[in-house]
């Protein structure tokens, strides 16, 4: 019992903040350049912490990197209920100006991210200025259990997990092409009539969501000669119009030379989920930008129906 006493008084509490970098990314290099440190200051504060405890916290591979032993996994549910508590601790002490401010960091799929929540934030950036955000616009799933964004944005619900969770918006995808595409290819005037016509999708294996998956679900057999794991990349060869897609019709809204195709017969209705740690949801930043977010989304739901091409910004 002495021991554990002793080592806790040796603990340097600020150890944690590298700590829980480092099981977050599993790669010191990677920390150190969030922690705007360089990797031995990571290392040797690692080795402190090691040491203040008593036990290996984490495993070195050189295939997984810093890899949580069952004591640094044990650790980790401790370190980011403190690291919830202080964020929280400082909002009720602090005035309201310092209260709304801070960081957060917003993962989301890669064309919604793009081309409707980024110019969103750049109003919302403008009408509180001491607030910053990072948003990540990927085209892949984003961990919360990571810390790798504060909220995230997708297009299914986690499973299971601490996670306040809601269902975003409704949003519509279309087959789309250019006018000089539907003039120099075969007339299409019903769902048969595509079997002579080439598309642009996603590539089947290589989809991080199974939703996704339109052009298998939407018309079976149909033949893509151009594959791409990004939409945007699915939307910029499309302009080119040699081929067609399916978009999002708030993503094909952004240029009206993309001309929606049998839209009565073949149209999409997907859903976006927004969620974050249950801890962080009470923070104050984090709900300015949470109900932000489903204002503007229910403001632009004409948009996100395929209704119409103009974004409607917050007042």
């Amino acid at each position: 019992m002495q021991k554990n006493i002793t080592s806790l008084g040796s603990l340097n509490w600020d150890d944690l903040k590298f700590f829980l970098e480092v099981a977050r990314t599993r790669k010191a290099s990677t920390a150190a350049k969030r922690l705007a440190v360089d990797y031995t200051t990571v290392s040797r504060r690692i080795s402190s912490l090691e040491a203040a405890l008593g036990t290996l916290l984490f495993e070195k591979s050189r295939t997984s990197g810093f890899v949580l032993t069952a004591e640094g996994q044990r650790l980790l549910g401790y370190a980011e209920s403190i690291e919830s508590t202080l964020h929280m601790a400082c909002e009720q002490v602090s005035g309201s100006g310092v209260a709304l401010s801070g960081h957060v960091r917003m993962g989301c799929t890669e064309g919604f991210g793009s081309f409707f929540i980024t110019p969103q934030l750049s109003h919302f950036v403008d009408a509180y200025p001491a607030i910053s955000v990072d948003i990540l616009p990927l085209p892949h799933f984003i961990s919360l259990s990571k810390r790798e964004a504060d909220i995230v944005i997708a297009l299914e619900r986690p499973e299971h997990g601490p996670y306040v969770c809601c269902k975003l918006c409704d949003y519509k995808l279309q087959l789309y092409a250019t006018q000089d595409y539907l003039d120099k290819h075969p007339p299409i005037r019903r769902p048969a009539d595509l079997g002579k016509h080439s598309f642009i999708s996603y590539v089947d294996d290589l989809a991080f969501s199974s939703e996704l998956l339109y052009l298998a679900n939407v018309l079976p057999g149909a033949s893509a000669n151009l594959r791409s794991t990004s939409v945007i990349a699915q939307f910029v060869a499309a302009q080119q119009g040699r081929s067609l897609a399916i978009l999002p019709c708030f993503l094909a809204a952004q240029d009206p030379r993309l001309l929606p195709v049998l839209p009565a017969e073949i149209n999409i209705t997907r859903q976006f989920w927004m969620y974050c740690r249950e801890d962080l949801r009470k923070l104050k930043r984090i709900t300015l930008l949470w109900d932000y977010i489903r204002e503007v989304t229910e403001q632009n739901q004409r948009l996100l129906m395929g209704d119409t091409r103009e974004m409607v910004f917050a007042d």
